[in-house]
Order: C-alpha cells, then sequence, then structure tokens
C-alpha cells in the first residue's frame, strides 16, 4: 500500500514540475532529498514501535508532545493527503488527455473519482490486492526502461559521466530548492503507519516496511534521473504537465508512449486508492478523538470502512478540475515536510526526555539522527517558495479555528453539564 500511495512513476508523471523546479538537476535534487527522507522515515519506523496504532504524525505528535500540537500536524497532514488524492486524479486527467485528445481531462477525472471511491467503500483488502499487481506493473516499467536507456547507451558508445551529478549553470541553491520540491516523489511510506489497527505485528512489520519503500524508491528514482540527464542532457518539453509522455514519444516514439499510458492508467489508479484509504483513516482518528465531529469516526456496519469520509474524500478530489498540479504538489510538500519536521522531534520527546533512554544506542538513534532530519527538514521547508508558504499558512489558520471552535463548544457544554445534572 506504501508503494502503491507512492506510485515509483511519479517520477514521470511529475517530471515537467519536477525537472523545472531542479533546473534540471534531478539527480542531485533526488540525492539530497534523500537525505532528509532517510532520517525522517527511521523517526517514523522509531514511534510506530513507540505507538503501533493509526493516526501517523497526528498520534504520534499528540502522544509525545502535546494534543493541541499534534492537532495542527494532523491538520497538516490532511492538507498532504487530501491533495494527494487531487494529484492522483489530475494526473490521470492530464495524461489521458495526452494520448486522447478528443477526450477532456474532466471526463477521466470523474471517472477515476468514481472508481476510486468505489473500491475504497468495498474495503482495505481489496485495495490492497488490486495494488500489488499494479506496483509490480510500474517496477517493470521503470526496469524495461532503465535497461533501453543502457542498450541505447551501449549501442551509441557513451560511457558513464559525472555530468548528471554536476552543472557548470546551475548553483547549489537551486539544487537544495528543487530538493524540496521533489521530495513530493518520497511520500507514501508514511501513509502507512495509518494502517497499523490493520496490519499483522505493527510494531515489526511497519518500521521494515517504512525501510524498504524509501530504499526501492531510492534506487529506482536515481538510476532513472541517472540515465536520463546522461543520455538526453538537452531535453526539452512543450507542456510542462505532459513532460513525461513527451519524454516517452521522443525516446520510443508512439509505442513506447501507449505502454507508458497504460502502466499510467494502473498506477495512478493504485495511487488515488492508496492516497482515499489514508486520508479517510486519518478523518477516522480525528473523528473518533473527537477533534472532528463523531460522524468521520463512524464506519458502515456492512463494509466496516468509513463510508462518509470516503464521500467526503472523492467530492474534495473532484477540485481537480480547476486546480494545477503545481498548485496541488506545493501543497503536499507544505504538509508532509511540517509533519516530518515534527515526527522527528517527537522521537527525542518520547525517548530521550519522557522515557530518559540515553544509552550511547539512544542518543545515536533517538537524538542525532531525529536533530538531523528535523534540521534538514526545516531547511528544505525554507526553501519552499513564498506561494506555498503562503497556501499552507492560510490553512494552518483555517485549523486555528477549527479547532478554536471545536475547543469552545467542548467547554460550553462542560460547563452545562452540572446544571443540566441538577434540572434531572
Amino acid at each position: 500500500m506504501g508503494l502503491a500511495w507512492m506510485s515509483p512513476m511519479i517520477f514521470f508523471t511529475s517530471f515537467g514540475v519536477l525537472h523545472e523546479g531542479s533546473s534540471g538537476m534531478l539527480l542531485a535534487a533526488y540525492m539530497l532529498a534523500f537525505v532528509a527522507i532517510v532520517f525522517t522515515a527511521a523517526s517514523y519506523g522509531q514511534m510506530a514501535r513507540a505507538f503501533p496504532v493509526a493516526g501517523s504524525a497526528y498520534t504520534y505528535v499528540s502522544k509525545a508532545m502535546n494534543p493541541w500540537l499534534g492537532f495542527f500536524v494532523g491538520w497538516a497532514v490532511l492538507l498532504d493527503y487530501l491533495f494527494s488524492c487531487i494529484i492522483a486524479v489530475l494526473m490521470f486527467g492530464i495524461n489521458l488527455n495526452a494520448q486522447f485528445p478528443s477526450v477532456p481531462s474532466a471526463v477521466w477525472i470523474v471517472l477515476l473519482t468514481v472508481v476510486v471511491m468505489i473500491i475504497n467503500i468495498v474495503g482495505i483488502k481489496t485495495s490492497a490486492n488490486v495494488s500489488k499487481v499494479f506496483v509490480l506493473m510500474q517496477i517493470l516499467f521503470i526496469a524495461g526502461f532503465c535497461a533501453l536507456l543502457v542498450y541505447r547507451a551501449m549501442q551509441g558508445g557513451v560511457t558513464a559521466g559525472l555530468n548528471p551529478f554536476v552543472s557548470e549553470g546551475v548553483s547549489f541553491s537551486s539544487i537544495l530548492a528543487g530538493a524540496s520540491l521533489v521530495c513530493f516523489s518520497f511520500l507514501g511510506f508514511d501513509s502507512i503507519t495509518t494502517m497499523a489497527a490493520e496490519t499483522k505485528e505493527p510494531k515489526k512489520t511497519i518500521p521494515r516496511a517504512i525501510m524498504v519503500i524509501v530504499l526501492l524508491a531510492g534506487a529506482m528514482y536515481f538510476a532513472t534521473a541517472y540515465l536520463i540527464q546522461q543520455m538526453y542532457p538537452t531535453f526539452t518539453f512543450g507542456n510542462v504537465d505532459s513532460a513525461g509522455f513527451e519524454l516517452m514519444q521522443a525516446i520510443g516514439g508512439p509505442a513506447l508512449a501507449s505502454v507508458f499510458t497504460f502502466v499510467i492508467i494502473f498506477s495512478i489508479l493504485s495511487q488515488g486508492m492508496s492516497s482515499m484509504t489514508t486520508v479517510t483513516r486519518l478523518l477516522f482518528v480525528m473523528g473518533r478523538t473527537s477533534l472532528l465531529p463523531r460522524r468521520f469516526g463512524s464506519v458502515h456496519p456492512r463494509f466496516r470502512t468509513p463510508v462518509f469520509n470516503i464521500l467526503l474524500a472523492s467530492v474534495i478530489s473532484l477540485s481537480a478540475l480547476f486546480v494545477s498540479l503545481e498548485t496541488a504538489i506545493k501543497f503536499v510538500n507544505f504538509g508532509a515536510l511540517t509533519a516530518f519536521l515534527f515526527v522527528n522531534l517527537s522521537v527525542i520527546f518520547h525517548y530521550i526526555i519522557r522515557e530518559k533512554r540515553r544509552a550511547p544506542k539512544d542518543l545515536l538513534l533517538r537524538l542525532l539522527c531525529p536533530l538531523l532530519g528535523a534540521g534538514f527538514v526545516l531547511y528544505l521547508i525554507t526553501l519552499l517558495d513564498l506561494s506555498s508558504l503562503l497556501l499552507g499558512g492560510g490553512w494552518l489558520l483555517a485549523g486555528l479555528v477549527v479547532y478554536a471552535v471545536k475547543r469552545s463548544k467542548l467547554a460550553a457544554h462542560e460547563a452545562s453539564a452540572p446544571e443540566l445534572e441538577g434540572i434531572a
């Protein structure tokens, strides 16, 4: 489910936005982003061992640091997860419209939204089983694509070089700014922590799965970015949103582009399913803890899934009809990086401060590593452009209003409780 949420094919579907954001230095940007992600992934693993329950960053920060702070981190994660659903259906519409120009992208967006909604209502097992097949398809396509580029390199006498790592015309600050954007491609490893209640031996399984997801994704992204930059260093595209499709046409013509579209259909379907699963489980947890109305914490008596949450997330996903891909990615990055920062800090608060574990191993794994992860993530947040910060800040402000209203209602209820008892 984690790999399905991440969707390894995200490298191609968001190729144009990420290529421009990193000034063409995709490999270097991916490698820098990987450093931040691997430390953060280790922190998620530590917290999954301490609290093997659903809720992800929201639960970890609430229990390790402060419930009030946990709400705001959960609210930021909600931004990440909601817009991940939007991105899935948006990319589905963009890529199918590129392949079939006569059919408007809006048709494909509505179609995928309905399909994902139905599958999620039926249940997690159906979604997981379907995702296994779709993830395998993506891995095989990426492996075949890389093998094709290696074959072309051997035929053309192209040798391995350092060009993808350095460029005289691109500053290091530009690459760092690109790293803050390409973090988007790694998002997904954290999503499986919301499914702890549905996982066997979550204390062991979830931490292992997190690291496997991050390492596999890193290997695929590094290899693909290196070969593309090595073989096609001057590649340009006409449309930033469909740049991946244009890349396939340039490399393999209509045949490769058609295979690419076929795989994209199923990769985005699996991403949409797992994104929907994740956001609806987070809403469920926040509803159960009374931070959202109780309706969010209910499940359907027959399907045993949070149907209300699924319907709501499906309606929100339809905003893909008027939201741009670049704007959606900015929203996701702000929410994800905010959550990553506080999960790193929650490891220190839980293990070092609260439990006072200060053996050399603890100081290394539960103090130094989370500090490095938090520092790197914080720096990436400062590199987000002004529009990302403004959009994210507006969302957090809305969360402040929601929290204040909820607290005032609870306070009023508590204040009136004795009087009501007296009347009874």
